[in-house]
C-alpha cells in the first residue's frame, strides 16, 4: 500500500462530529482523511436538519408577526399558496455558507477528502467505493465513525404517498398545508409542530407517552405544552397510531381506541436510525445495537480498540453541540493529546420549539432521585424589563440550588433566547459556583440575563424561610 493512502486518522462523515474530530487531530499534526459519500459537506445538520429547520422557524416567527403579537396586536397572514421553499429563500444562503465554511476548515487543516461510500475491510482499512472510479483502500491507525443518522421509517406509514413525510422530507412540501398531523412528540416532532403552527397551520401532535419531552424538568415540560397549546396545537397524548389511510382529500390516522385524525399532510417523527448499515462493521469486529446504534465506552471507543464513534451514530443526545465535543474528546484519547481529557460533566440541551427551551444540569426529578435537598429560584420574563420589551409574558428562568451550600445544580429556561440565556448558568455549574457569584455580578439593564440575580434572590428567600421554620 502506498504511503499516500496511509493516515493517522480516517474520519467517515463530514457532519459536526466528523468535521471537528478531523480538525482536532489535524491541529495536533496528524495526517487526516475524511470520507464523505454525499456531494456536499455538513451531514444532516447543514443540509436536511438543524440549519434548514431553524431557518424555517425564524422565517415563521418573522413573517407571521408572532414575536410582535403581544406588543402591537400584529398578526400577519401568510399567503396560503406559498410553498415551504418560498419561506426558505434564506436557507440556500445559510446552507451554502456552512458547506463552504466546512470545506475551508478542512482545507486549512490540510485534511484530504475522499468522495464515496466507506466500508471496513478490517479495523485499520477503510475502502472507499466511488461511483465512477475504482475503489481505493485507506489505511488508518485510528478511525472515527461519524456517519450520523436518518429518520426511522415505520412500515405502518405509506411514505410513497406525497402527503406523508419523514423529518428529512418535510421541507420539500409543495404547499403549506391547511392541517398537519405530527406523529411523535420528541425534539424534532415538537420543533416542527411549533413552526408549522406559527405559520397558521392546524397542527395535531400524537405521542405515545403521556408527557412531552420527558428528559426536561417536569415544570418546564408542562409550561412548554401550555405554550404550544396557546399556538393552537392539539395534543393526542398518550395515543398510538394504529393505521394510516390516505384518502382523496386528506390522510386519516386511526388511533388506538377508535379516535381518528384527518390532515392534509403527515409528518412521521418516529426516532432515528444510525447510518451504519453499509459500513461492514463485522469486518472490523464492531458491535452495534438496536437501530444501528454503535456502543462506545467513556472515551467513545467502539468494541474495536482503534475505532471511535461520535455524534448521532451513538444516540442520545444527538445534538450538534454535543457531537462536536464527543469527537474532539475521542481524538484526544485516541492520540493521547495534551489537551482536555474529559467531556464537560454538564452539557446544554437546546430545543427550538415555540416557546424555545434550554436546560443544563439536574432537573427536580433527578435531584429527588438522587436524594439531594434543593432550593428552587424562579424569575419570569413578565417581571423583567427586557422580557416585557420583547413581549414574552410566559417566559421563565428556573434555577436549582443545593440547599446545603447554594451551589447551582441545574438551570432551565423557557422563552425567547432560552438557548443563549442558558449558557450563563451552564458556566456557573461547571465552575462549581452558586448564589454568591450571581449576587456579586452586575448585569446590564435591561437584559434577560438579569433574571439570574432575581431567581437567586428568590431561592435565597426560600432558603431563609425554611431555616426560620426549622428553628421555630
Amino acid at each position: 500500500m502506498s504511503d499516500e493512502r496511509s493516515f493517522d486518522l480516517v474520519v467517515i462523515g463530514s457532519g459536526p462530529a466528523g468535521e471537528k474530530g478531523a480538525a482536532q487531530a489535524a491541529y495536533f499534526g496528524k495526517r487526516v482523511a475524511v470520507v464523505e459519500r454525499q456531494p456536499v459537506f455538513g451531514g444532516a445538520a447543514a443540509n436536511t436538519g438543524t440549519l434548514p429547520s431553524k431557518t424555517l422557524r425564524e422565517t415563521a416567527l418573522t413573517l407571521s408577526g408572532f414575536r410582535n403579537r403581544g406588543l402591537y396586536g400584529v398578526d400577519l397572514s401568510l399567503r396560503r399558496q406559498a410553498t415551504v421553499r418560498d419561506l426558505m429563500r434564506r436557507e440556500a444562503v445559510m446552507v451554502a455558507t456552512e458547506r463552504e465554511r466546512i470545506r475551508k476548515n478542512l482545507e486549512r487543516h490540510q485534511i484530504e477528502v475522499f468522495r464515496g461510500e466507506a466500508s471496513f475491510v478490517d479495523a485499520h482499512t477503510v475502502r472507499v467505493s466511488r461511483p465512477s472510479d475504482a475503489p481505493i483502500d485507506l489505511h488508518a491507525e485510528i478511525v472515527l465513525i461519524a456517519t450520523g443518522s436518518s429518520p426511522r421509517r415505520v412500515s405502518l406509514f405509506p411514505f410513497d404517498d406525497p402527503r406523508v413525510f419523514d423529518s428529512d422530507e418535510i421541507l420539500k412540501l409543495e404547499r403549506v398545508p391547511r392541517s398537519l398531523a405530527v406523529v411523535g412528540g420528541g425534539v424534532i416532532g415538537a420543533e416542527y409542530a411549533s413552526t408549522f403552527a406559527a405559520l397558521g397551520v392546524d397542527v395535531t401532535l400524537i405521542e405515545v407517552r403521556d408527557r412531552l419531552l420527558p428528559f426536561l424538568d417536569g415544570e418546564i415540560a408542562a409550561a412548554l405544552r401550555r405554550g404550544m397549546e396557546n399556538l393552537g396545537i392539539q395534543f393526542r397524548m398518550p395515543r398510538r397510531v394504529a393505521g394510516c389511510d390516505p384518502g382523496a382529500d386528506s390522510v386519516t390516522l386511526r388511533l388506538e381506541g377508535g379516535e381518528t385524525v384527518d390532515a392534509d399532510a403527515v409528518l412521521v417523527s418516529a426516532g432515528r436510525v444510525s447510518n451504519t448499515a453499509s459500513l461492514n462493521l463485522e469486518a472490523a469486529g464492531i458491535r452495534c445495537g438496536e437501530y444501528g446504534l454503535l456502543e462506545v465506552d467513556e472515551h467513545f471507543r467502539t468494541s474495536a480498540p482503534n475505532v471511535y464513534a461520535a455524534g448521532d451514530v451513538i444516540g442520545f443526545p444527538a445534538l450538534a453541540s454535543t457531537s462536536m465535543e464527543q469527537a474532539r474528546l475521542a481524538m484526544v484519547h485516541a492520540f493521547d493529546l495534551r489537551y482536555k481529557k474529559a467531556l464537560a460533566v454538564v452539557l446544554p440541551y437546546g430545543i427550538y420549539t415555540i416557546p424555545e427551551v434550554s436546560m443544563a444540569g439536574d432537573t427536580e426529578e433527578s435531584l429527588v432521585g438522587k436524594g439531594i435537598d434543593y432550593v428552587v429560584g424562579r424569575a419570569t420574563y413578565q417581571q423583567n424589563a427586557r422580557g416585557q420589551i420583547v413581549g414574552d409574558p410566559e417566559g421563565m428562568l428556573k434555577l436549582l440550588f443545593a440547599q446545603k451550600d447554594m451551589r447551582l445544580l441545574g438551570v432551565h429556561v423557557i422563552g425567547e433566547q432560552a438557548t443563549e440565556l442558558v449558557h450563563v448558568g451552564l458556566t456557573v455549574i461547571l465552575a462549581g459556583a452558586g448564589n454568591d457569584l450571581f449576587i456579586q455580578t452586575c448585569y446590564n439593564y435591561p437584559t434577560l440575563t438579569e433574571m439570574y440575580k432575581y431567581a437567586t434572590y428568590d431561592a435565597m428567600g426560600k432558603q431563609d424561610a425554611a431555616a426560620a421554620l426549622s428553628r421555630a
